[in-house]
């Protein structure tokens, strides 16, 4: 672009921010309360870039459910709720790896991931359950140390240990599941923003994972308190540069 063109980009204060971040004036963003997540995170990957052992960017919300006994204690990880529409399988597992570790090092918790899907175990047959099936496959060959993945499992199968004996007997995560990995963008979004709305849960994100540097979006129907606890998950992110 031209120099007249980048003096006025450089107005805008998503791009402002950005250029703070790039000569390290600032730690972490968030964004998105009053711009949108493409407005957030288009000038990120223009300017930040994605980390460098990072195949691609991608979203996690962070769902903390009130007087809940599923998960880690009402406490889970959505994702993909913001970004990739329509994953492959191998960005599916990619997705599933970088969730748990950002579990782990920014909640402290143990991930037990499900690899959600209609159908638990392939008891159904098409396409969307393959895709799943060997996203599971190639998930577990990655995870982090301490992190365990099965699927696909339905929601109820993932949560409900009494549902899960019956489903899928023998599965270390079904009954505890505490990460949900949705199929695609679709699910995931109307999820979170379902369990937010109507069980009265917090939802901290899109949390984003794989830039380079922290770079966090809300929704703009973000209360401020939602943009605190964003807030201080970005600070987490740069101290532990997730």
């Amino acid at each position: 672009m031209s120099g007249e063109e980048a003096e006025e980009l450089i107005k805008n204060p998503v791009y402002f921010g950005m250029m703070m971040l790039k000569t390290g004036e600032a730690d972490g963003l968030v964004s998105g309360a009053a711009h949108t997540t493409a407005d957030t995170l288009r000038p990120a990957l223009q300017i930040i870039k994605t980390a460098p052992d990072t195949k691609i960017v991608s979203t996690f919300s962070v769902m903390v459910v009130p007087n809940c006994e599923y998960g880690a204690n009402g406490v889970f990880a959505f994702s993909d709720c913001g970004l990739i529409e329509n994953p492959n399988s191998e960005e599916l597992a990619e997705i599933a790896v970088s969730t748990a570790k950002s579990v782990k090092t920014l909640l402290n918790i143990n991930p037990y991931v499900a690899m959600l899907s209609y159908s638990t175990y392939g008891s159904a047959k098409s396409e969307m359950v393959d895709k799943v099936i060997k996203a599971t496959e190639l998930a577990r060959e990655r995870m982090p140390e301490g992190s365990f993945v099965d699927g696909p499992l339905q929601v109820d199968a993932a949560i409900v240990e009494s549902i899960a004996k019956s489903k899928a007997p023998g599965s270390i995560v079904a009954g505890k599941a505490n990460v949900f990995i949705f199929p695609d963008l679709n699910a995931g979004n109307m999820a979170y923003k379902l369990v937010e709305r109507l069980a009265k849960a917090e939802a901290y994100g899109p949390i984003c994972q794989g830039i380079a540097k922290p770079v966090n979006d809300l929704s703009r129907g973000c209360s401020s308190d939602d943009i605190v606890g964003v807030v201080a998950i970005t600070a987490l992110q740069a101290q532990n540069n997730v």
